[in-house]
């Protein structure tokens, strides 16, 4: 059975708080992690040690993710790695109009999925798991939904008035498992 730890993920993105918060949660889940901060760093890693999978920004300085895919695939060897895009301008119209051809597949084999940040942590881990062969445990499927639940309640919350805050509070305290 494969393990996060026997896989490799390098992170690619500009963004320094990005690459650490991605890179926290693959640890946390065990994976072995590398990062690179643009496209051309990204090809040197490669170079260096082939990563099982990539997450790849795509607007970045000096080499693109778009450019750095495309590279990627040129190379036999290195078109065998997964990737998927985690990228903040999944609707800007230029952006939009790559990403469209570069999922169509119809100049290489794009990849297949993409996540628009901010990334819901478990959604970021569960898809690479998924893209890897790697089983999603329905504990963290359960982990998924309650954080869902527990955002649409600090959503509610921020909304409530005095009385219905207080009436929540008491039926609250008044639960029992």
């Amino acid at each position: 059975m494969v393990k996060p730890q026997d896989k490799t993920i390098l992170i690619v993105d500009d963004e320094p708080d990005i690459v650490v918060y991605l890179k926290t949660l693959l640890e946390d889940a065990g994976f072995n992690v590398m990062t690179a901060l643009d496209g051309d760093e990204a090809l040197e890693k490669v170079k260096e040690h082939a990563p099982d999978l990539i997450s790849l920004d795509l607007v970045m300085p000096k080499k693109s993710g778009i450019r750095c895919y495309y590279e990627l695939r040129k190379n036999k060897e290195w078109a065998k790695i997964k990737v998927i895009v985690v990228t903040a301008h999944a609707r800007d119209d230029r952006i939009r109009n790559e990403m469209s051809e570069l999922f169509s597949g119809a100049t290489l084999s794009g990849p297949q999925t993409y996540l628009e940040k901010p990334v819901h942590p478990q959604d970021y881990v569960n898809l690479i798991k998924r893209e890897l062969g790697i089983e999603v445990t329905e504990q963290a499927e359960t982990e998924k939904a309650l954080a869902g639940l527990r955002d649409e309640v600090r959503e509610l919350v921020a909304r409530a008035d005095r009385e219905t805050l207080a009436a929540v509070m008491a039926m609250l305290k008044g639960w029992k498992k």
